[in-house]
């Protein structure tokens, strides 16, 4: 493909800004140009949602009439002055931190999914990565993101007449999607080197443009390149471990290249998953060059700005790349470096198996991430104990409490997820511009009556019922599957029946069968012609995950079945067009994951905006969320502690009865419960408490914010004084320790009891190290004495007669003997530990 397949067509002189606005993916989420794309062609608007593909598809004689529309020139002149108006504008982040964060932040991901007319995403990782761009957009915070330009993305779906899934690869033409051709200062498509095997890789680079934030991609389809090579970004998360680690290679140390030929220097690296944990390796050599320093300088400098945020709930969930793999095609990479493949394994192995020269030693890419940044965190309060445990191997002796992981719980970008029907009436309650600036938890709807609310509902309901017998004509009618030709083509869903929803991933943990292991329970609801419930359910299952796919097969049986035909619909190829249509018309957002696999789950949190409640597992955001007010949970109060540590299946059947008792005796009653004016009191209760208490707590305004003020603010304050010299003294002062930690002991340990306290006393040999770089602590743990305590202990005196040896003190509430034990740690501030230095020492 050459150059020139890019020049971007003729248009007429007066509609040239059509270039901007197509190209700007910010019509995803601001609708205010929807009228000009289906005024140009409402057919490939309507179809595809891609207005670069609808700019390119008009014919030349349709924009000449436009143009000489005064209509639609008014229009247009009124959104390229809108545009005009946004990119100008005042933000929270250029009002509150004008330029506290530098040049900004390089953030990292292996897919994003802003749009359904751009396929570079598979699910919540890459939804959240989306949302995350276009509120860093509203708010103005200086995000510049990188990621990979596949040209078949992830697999598209389609269900036989057996309900076997079926997948499909449909090549993505670069030219028809919102993405344009990143150009040098000499107007030169911008191409990156990386370094393989025996040849270098090519990679050509695009942009994307999110509002005021620009998203940078690179594909090796490069004509110049070796044919394997040109796939490397074929697909997104292949199966094939070589091909996984070619992608994570281009996306790292490709990205940062990208970076940096363009002259940009990011204050800061947020990467989103450990896939891209090679771009701080690079980064790492990047600051190596440029201050003549060695490799460990480098990293000491640079990892206090680097943030690492994982959404994976089980160790088995990171990628792990073999040594031989790695030899093979990292040793070009590290050539002249001093790095080899075994110290970059040791960087990501456990620590005691750093020194292992086995051959079946694998490289773990979250470790690496983890033992290149100066934070990390996980996505919800429940998934920062997930996190603390799944890490606490790679802290020896820490107790799992203690491991440094922090939480920001996700959030959605709630423009982008919004139905027409209550954007208007946010817009009253709240303002025009609400999403831009920062929100308090709530936003009261207290001027909103309860008529209003649902009128909302029925209109939403009855949208997203159209759109159904669309979707659905479009899958069966043609087959003419099943027994009942009208329920195949979703002719017998209703307006005006509760509408339950359930889309995700169809795969184990997140049970999508759990209504199927009562069939006859879930029938008797089914048939129920007072109180009828209609259920809509979308999802894929990976393509290597049989038990995922079997379980999409019972569901197309049971909704076959002529008792069930037509109440019970499968909606094929669930991707952000599916969802946006769903989350804005149901009435209940199903969701049952196994405890506490559910790292936080954003499904939920998009029904928040247009009304919708939730009937969801007591887990992830939901567990920060739920009260009887605002919807329903499975387990309540159910504790981290109560469930890590149960078979997986152990919950199952009695998750299964409690979601039974809440749809018969709570959520089906309280729908159909209405006044004499038809009005479900309660039910609008529970949406306004829903509207008012989650939306903003739960968007992703919130969730940048706090990014931005708890995490990249300080980590650039700390990151300002790591410069090279501290970084040199850093190390030698932290190898001298290292030498000595071995002889650190303790001679003695004593307690007294006195009026209700007790005071400990503590004998510690330091061989040399300077005290005031050891803490002393005095540990509890929790227990039916009280919770878990850490107390510090203070140094009284250096003992006289034993040389390096000093007496530490403190006095805390009794407990009985053995259960108050001292520890020796490092004490720094200016590291962040122990994840800067995991060193520790306990008395027993």
């Amino acid at each position: 493909m050459t150059l020139a397949a890019y020049t971007p067509r003729s248009l007429p002189e007066s509609l040239n800004g059509l270039f901007q606005l197509a190209l700007d993916l910010r019509w995803t989420w601001h609708h205010g140009t929807d009228e000009l794309w289906r005024a140009l062609d409402s057919d490939i608007w309507d179809t595809t949602r891609n207005a670069w593909l609808v700019l390119n598809s008009v014919s030349g004689e349709r924009l000449e009439e436009l143009a000489a529309d005064p209509d639609f020139q008014q229009r247009y002149r009124e959104q390229i002055h809108a545009h005009q108006a946004f990119t100008e504008a005042d933000t929270w982040y250029s009002t509150d931190c004008p330029g506290d964060l530098g040049e900004g932040v390089a953030y990292f991901c292996m897919e994003y999914g802003l749009s359904e007319s751009l396929p570079l995403y598979s699910g919540g990782l890459g939804v959240l990565a989306g949302d995350f761009l276009k509120a860093s957009s509203d708010l103005g915070a200086p995000v510049m993101a990188v990621g990979l330009l596949y040209q078949q993305g992830y697999f598209r779906q389609a269900i036989s007449t057996d309900g076997e899934q079926l997948e499909f690869y449909p090549y993505n033409d670069p030219t028809m999607l919102p993405v344009s051709p990143l150009r040098d200062a000499d107007d030169q498509w911008v191409r990156v080197i990386v370094p393989f095997p025996g040849r270098h890789v090519r990679l050509r680079a695009w942009k994307a443009q999110v509002g005021r934030c620009e998203l940078l991609l690179l594909d090796s389809n490069d004509p110049r390149n070796e044919p394997g090579d040109r796939g490397i970004t074929s697909e997104l998360y292949t199966g094939d471990p070589e091909k996984r680690l070619q992608q994570e290679m281009v996306l790292g140390i490709g990205g940062w290249r990208l970076l940096e030929q363009l002259g940009k220097s990011p204050s800061l690296c947020h990467l989103n998953e450990g896939h891209c944990a090679l771009a701080l390796i690079e980064r790492a050599f990047s600051w190596q060059d440029d201050h003549e320093s060695d490799f460990q300088t480098a990293r000491t400098a640079t990892r206090a700005t680097n943030l690492f945020t994982t959404h994976t709930s089980v160790a088995s969930g990171f990628d792990h790349f073999s040594r031989s793999l790695l030899r093979l095609y990292l040793t070009p990479w590290l050539e002249g470096r001093d790095l080899n493949v075994d110290q970059l394994l040791a960087l990501g192995s456990q620590p005691s198996n750093a020194d292992n020269q086995s051959t079946d030693l694998k490289l773990n890419m979250a470790l690496l991430a983890l033992n290149m940044c100066g934070r990390f965190n996980g996505v919800s309060r429940i998934h920062q104990k997930v996190t603390q445990t799944i890490f606490q191997p790679f802290f020896p002796r820490w107790p799992a409490e203690d491991i440094p992981a922090d939480y920001v719980t996700n959030g959605i970008h709630t423009p982008s997820w919004d139905s027409p029907e209550s954007d208007a009436i946010w817009t009253r309650a709240c303002g025009k511009d609400r999403w831009r600036r920062p929100l308090q938890s709530t936003c009261p709807m207290t001027n909103i009556a309860d008529e209003e609310l649902w009128e909302m509902r029925r209109l939403e309901r009855a949208r997203l019922i159209t759109y159904l017998r669309r979707r659905l004509a479009s899958q069966h009618c043609e087959q003419n599957p099943g027994n009942n030709h009208e329920a195949a083509c979703g002719l017998l869903l209703d307006h005006e029946t509760l509408t339950l929803g359930f889309a995700r991933r169809f795969t184990e943990y997140k049970r999508p069968d759990l209504l199927l292991k009562d069939q006859e329970r879930l029938l008797k609801l089914l048939a129920s012609r007072d109180r009828p419930i209609q259920i809509v359910l979308a999802g894929k299952a990976h393509p290597y995950d049989l038990p995922g796919k079997d379980i999409i097969r019972r569901w197309k049986a049971f909704s076959r079945r002529p008792d069930v035909e037509g109440k019970v619909v499968f909606i094929e190829d669930y991707d952000l067009g599916v969802a946006n249509q769903l989350i804005q018309g149901v009435d209940v957002w199903l969701n049952c994951p196994r405890h506490p696999w559910e790292a936080c789950g954003t499904s939920g949190m998009k029904v928040l905006v247009n009304g919708g409640l939730n009937l969801s597992q007591y887990d992830g955001w939901w567990a920060e969320a739920w009260n009887p007010d605002v919807g329903w949970a499975i387990r309540p109060g159910a504790t981290f502690d109560e469930l890590s540590g149960s078979n997986n299946h152990d919950h199952d059947l009695s998750d299964m009865e409690q979601l039974f008792d809440l749809l018969e005796n709570e959520v089906i009653p309280g729908f159909y419960d209405v006044d004499s004016e038809g009005i479900p009191r309660n039910w609008v209760g529970r949406m306004r408490a829903s509207m008012d208490q989650l939306t903003a707590a739960y968007s992703a305004n919130r969730m940048v914010r706090e990014y931005v003020e708890q995490f990249y603010l300080p980590m650039a304050e700390m990151g300002s004084r790591r410069s090279s010299e501290t970084a040199r003294e850093l190390i030698g002062e932290y190898g001298e320790i290292s030498r000595h930690w071995s002889r650190l002991r303790f001679n003695s340990f004593n307690t007294s009891e006195d009026s209700g306290s007790q005071t400990f006393t503590v004998e510690v040999y330091l061989d040399g190290i300077d005290e005031q770089r050891i803490a002393v602590e005095l540990v509890a743990e929790d227990s039916e004495h009280g919770p878990r305590t850490i107390t510090a202990m203070q140094m009284k005196h250096p003992l006289g007669g034993s040389p390096h040896t000093y007496l530490y003190e403190c006095t805390v509430p009794p407990r009985p003997e053995g259960h108050y034990t001292p520890r020796l740690r490092v004490r720094d501030e200016r590291l962040n530990l122990p994840l800067e230095n995991p060193a520790i020492l306990w008395l027993r």
